[in-house]
């Protein structure tokens, strides 16, 4: 009978000890569901992945993102207005922590930034200025100094008198800015843009028909300011074909890889370098205490304001720098930006 009870007590103990290691379980389950629901999400909708400079500025935005404690939710568009409507929604109902948009058009996003404003996520507009919404900061390169440094370089730098402009899509608005800069620059020397044309959603093959159009029509410029390096390849590309590559001079911006390798063979006079890792280090660090809301603040960076339409939106200028064969090594190579190799097909 003595053996019964004990036997009997023993298993009523171990039953209580599993139960109340269960119990511990259970806690420890609830309290990492609890983290997973606190955890840092930013969502990150871009325009399109086709272009090399978009590519970088992504990959660095992710790294930093982690190393801030931050997990990052990527959306492409794949350059289509409605699908990034789509993918922004799609962000939204993932009740992400935080927004960083990349946006095709300038005004083609305010119904779903509107939407994410009213759910209390805040907003970034990287790189391009989004209009007539609240959004809640800009990062960004400052787009009329581009243009500025494109007319300061090809003032100082040749004797060029009639002056062309491919630009990107007119519906981005960095090209409004970058034109702004270029014909200041240009009127306080008494010169100007003798013909603009804009490359409807950035499509390239636009950009290198419409230079065979204007070649074949006799309509042959000193200088051609492009909207970016892929333009200005698509640019060379034509003037290749009528024996005038290196003849005509072309800037571009972004410090692609093919306009490197164009400046070194005296295909492109020069490119406008945008600091790219500080830009979207930057973007990463504002997105994360925007989402912990936490203040934005830096010595390191003046926060201004920008007017987009309906509000006074605070903006974040970084400079660029201009690029040509005296200073590329210095800037692009030695910062890491690009190999030698690759520059210089070593």
């Amino acid at each position: 009978m003595k053996k019964r009870v004990l036997c009997l007590a023993a298993i009523l103990a171990s039953v209580l000890f599993l139960f109340s290691c269960s119990r511990k379980d259970n806690k420890k389950d609830t309290g990492s569901k609890k983290e997973d629901s606190t955890k840092t999400i930013i969502g990150f909708s871009i325009d399109t992945l086709a272009i090399e400079r978009w590519q970088r500025d992504l990959d660095i935005f992710i790294n930093k993102a982690k190393e801030l404690g931050a997990e990052v939710i990527v959306q492409n568009a794949g350059n289509d207005l409605e699908e990034q409507k789509r993918q922004i929604r799609y962000l939204i109902d993932k009740k992400v922590s935080a927004l960083v948009i990349l946006p095709k058009e300038a005004k083609g996003l305010t119904d779903v930034v509107d939407e994410a404003k009213s759910k209390g996520i805040p907003v970034i507009s990287y790189d391009r200025l989004m209009l007539n919404t609240s959004v809640d900061l800009y990062v960004t390169i400052n787009s009329q100094k581009v243009g500025e440094y494109m007319a300061t370089g090809f003032l100082t730098k040749t004797q060029a008198r009639k002056f062309f402009a491919i630009l990107g899509a007119e519906e981005d608005f960095n090209m409004a800015l970058v034109k702004e800069g270029i014909v200041q620059k240009l009127q306080k020397v008494n010169k100007k843009l003798d013909y603009i044309y804009y490359t409807s959603g950035w499509n390239y093959d636009l950009a290198n028909n419409q230079m065979i159009n204007l070649i074949n029509q006799n309509k042959i410029p000193d200088a051609i300011f492009c909207g970016n390096d892929a333009v200005a390849d698509s640019v060379i590309q034509a003037l290749k074909l009528f024996n005038l590559d290196g003849k005509i001079y072309v800037c571009g911006q972004d410090a692609d890889i093919a306009a490197c390798q164009n400046i070194i063979q005296g295909k492109q006079l020069f490119t406008i370098y945008k600091p790219i890792t500080e830009l979207a280090s930057l973007a990463a660090e504002c997105a994360v205490k925007l989402a912990r809301d936490e203040k934005i603040g830096s010595a390191n960076y003046k926060v201004e304001k920008i007017n987009n339409g309906i509000t006074y939106v605070p903006v974040i200028w970084l400079d660029p720098i201009l690029v040509d064969k005296t200073n590329l090594d210095s800037v692009i190579i030695d910062s890491g930006f690009h190999r030698r190799n690759e520059v210089y097909r070593e």
